[in-house]
């Protein structure tokens, strides 16, 4: 194969590997208008079941208090940053709800307008022709108001990318979120009172990836090629997301807070309470850039492991032997924990040592992100290791580092890499120079989280637990008072057959 063919055949495996799907979708040719798409939260919107009674409800002004311009490289624009039609965005989203009847308030100047034309029409002109000519129908009004608008817009809160280039071949791929923030109240037209307030934000994503080829190919032959793309979440889709977001949550606190219902009953509106209540609170332990604040790892955990033990002593040639480890941690805070390990392993020189040992290791270990699923880890401390034979026992020290990623909320997958360092010189029999001996473990293993209730979801699951001994009580007692309750009218029966006799 040719260098053109080997550097054609590059650039085509980098393009394939880049957001093909993106980037075999380029638009080359005009489209036609087509029915506006639908944002990420237009489904749980439309999903929510019918309402008892829709409520009438006006919209004068949901606007962009931003005041934010469009940023350019170069020059300047009056070319907003969010759309100015948010509005009309916010009405679609109540009338697509179902659970709300919008009135027209926005340009209530020219309905205002309209009515007064058809009423002097009907007045001068129509009630000669019809003396019974109905009056015009009062106008709507709203029990409900509904004010707020988009109050932040926040760019380039995460930058960031990657890229390499190796003798003219290269390409990169660089990404940017902006953050949009809407603020929604609504307000009682009757008493005026504020009766609830919504605070949803929205990420905006921008990616762009390119890949590039400059090289000779041969004698004064020069190839040259680039592509790539560039991918931009619009902004008004994203108002749009977050406006309909904002729209199902003040429905579902309206049915929390006893405001309206759904058609289907107390059953319905508690499930959907519940779920909501259960996405309240995971938003409640989030932070900003998806860092969780609540505990992931219980304060005792069983480790096991497998991998591989190396010494690096006096002899060449050294070669990787099998090592098992069975611990136990024991959390004293978020960050660190004391753990005690105990090792099997073998080390061994080529054909020329093999012995099997065993360790007992006592270590500090630091856990960087605890409440991360996947967090490095770093630990050290002391030891002894024991020769099967009794004849080698050195005390030591360690260190190691690794990290582990949570598979579940009780099973994280951990690696390790460790250095050990002996106070001896003779652990492969052999005394040569003046540095003693040391070898180095590494390994992949599994930490089983168990004990107290620390975790998310072992507190969902140990009042789940009350609940359950709870209702058993209940269907206990229920059974007594029915038992109790035959007893007393057998007894009744018998003293009256009783009395008869």
């Amino acid at each position: 194969m040719t260098n053109f063919h080997k550097c054609a055949t590059y650039l085509i495996i980098c393009l394939f590997l880049s957001s093909c799907g993106t980037y075999f979708n380029q638009p080359f040719t005009q489209e036609p208008a087509r029915i506006g798409e639908l944002s990420k939260s237009t489904n749980i919107l439309l999903d929510l079941p019918p309402a008892k009674d829709p409520v009438e409800i006006a919209v004068y002004n949901f606007s962009d208090q931003t005041g934010q311009y469009k940023a350019v490289e170069s020059g300047s624009t009056f070319s907003t940053a969010v759309t100015q039609g948010a509005t009309t965005i916010l009405i679609k989203a109540l009338g697509d709800s179902g659970w709300f009847i919008p009135v027209e308030r926005e340009n209530f100047n020219n309905l205002s307008t309209e009515r007064n034309i058809i009423r002097n029409t009907k007045q001068e002109y129509m009630k000669g022709l019809n003396p019974n000519e109905p009056p015009l129908p009062a106008l709507l009004y709203a029990g409900l108001m509904l004010e707020g608008g988009i109050i932040s817009y926040d760019t380039n809160i995460v930058t960031g990318g990657a890229g390499a280039r190796y003798f003219g071949v290269g390409g990169s791929a660089k990404y940017r979120q902006d953050r949009i923030t809407v603020y929604l109240r609504a307000v009682s037209t009757s008493s005026g009172e504020i009766l609830k307030t919504i605070y949803v934000s929205k990420t905006i994503l921008s990616q762009a990836v390119d890949v590039s080829l400059f090289r000779f190919v041969k004698f004064q032959r020069l190839l040259e090629a680039e592509t790539g793309f560039t991918q931009n979440e619009p902004v008004q889709l994203a108002v749009k997301d977050a406006v309909e977001k904002a729209v199902h949550d003040l429905i579902v606190e309206g049915i929390r807070d006893g405001y309206w219902s759904t058609k289907d009953g107390e059953e319905k509106d508690k499930q959907i309470v519940d779920q909501y209540n259960a996405e309240e609170e995971r938003a409640n332990l989030t932070h900003l850039y998806n860092r969780f604040t609540f505990k992931r790892r219980t304060e005792n955990v069983m480790h096991v492991s497998f991998g591989a033990a190396l010494i690096n002593g006096d002899y060449t040639n050294a070669e990787y032997k099998l090592n098992t480890r069975l611990g136990y941690k024991r959390y004293i805070n978020s960050h660190f924990n004391l753990n005690l390990n105990a090792n099997t392993f073998n080390l061994a020189n080529k054909n020329l040592f093999n012995k099997s040992f065993v360790s007992i290791d006592a270590n500090v270990e630091y856990n960087v992100i605890p409440l991360d699923k996947l967090s490095p880890y770093i630990y050290a401390g002391g030891g002894t290791s024991v020769s099967n034979d009794f004849n080698n026992i050195n005390p030591k020290i360690q260190f190691g580092a690794g990290p582990e990623y949570l598979i579940t909320d009780r099973i994280g997958l951990t690696l390790y890499g460790e250095n050990n360092l002996v106070f001896s010189d003779l652990v492969d029999g052999l005394k040569r120079g003046k540095r003693d001996d040391m070898f180095m473990r590494v390994g992949f293993g599994l930490n089983f989280y168990v004990g107290n209730y620390n975790t998310k979801k072992d507190r969902e699951r140990a009042a789940e637990k009350v609940r359950k001994k709870e209702l058993k009580r209940i269907k206990r007692e229920n059974i007594e008072k029915a038992l109790n309750n035959s007893k007393s009218r057998q007894g009744e029966v018998e003293f009256k057959n009783d009395s008869q006799n």
